[in-house]
């Protein structure tokens, strides 16, 4: 049984991270506080916090030719959910670091990606295979 991750991340407004948490990818609020709010992302909890310093600068590496940003974090998508999202989030004319696309076609691993940022500068990657067996394939 795969069991939910918990990753802790900085923003430096909560109603700025409510809007885009809750209203742009739909997670449900959980507990929360004067300083950090948890959210329900696909079943994973990934908690806001309140902090007042700068986050360091946002580096990239090059992956089939975009520049990835780094860190960033996100989650596996069924395939027909990923699609959902991406054409919902194109509706809400969602400003990508990497459009959506398909990466590695034809090749093991091939898969669907897409980076945005939050309204914190916190990367996010959301992908899927379309072969499930071939997320740790080498």
């Amino acid at each position: 049984m795969l069991t939910p991750f918990h990753l802790a991340f900085p923003v430096h407004d909560l109603p700025l991270a409510r809007q885009f948490y809750a209203g742009v990818l739909g997670c449900r609020e959980g507990r929360s506080a004067p300083t950090w709010v948890d959210f329900d992302l696909y079943g994973h909890q990934i908690v806001a916090h309140l902090a007042s310093t700068a986050r360091s600068q946002v580096q990239h590496n090059p992956v089939d030719g975009h520049a990835v940003p780094v860190p960033h974090f996100g989650v596996v998508l069924a395939w027909d959910d990923w699609q959902a999202l991406a054409q919902r989030l194109r509706s809400q004319h969602m400003q990508f670091v990497i459009e959506p696309y398909i990466r590695f076609a034809g090749e093991v691993g091939e898969q669907a990606t897409m980076f945005f940022l939050d309204p914190s500068g916190n990367a996010l990657e959301f992908k899927s295979f379309r072969d499930f067996s071939q997320i740790f394939a080498t």
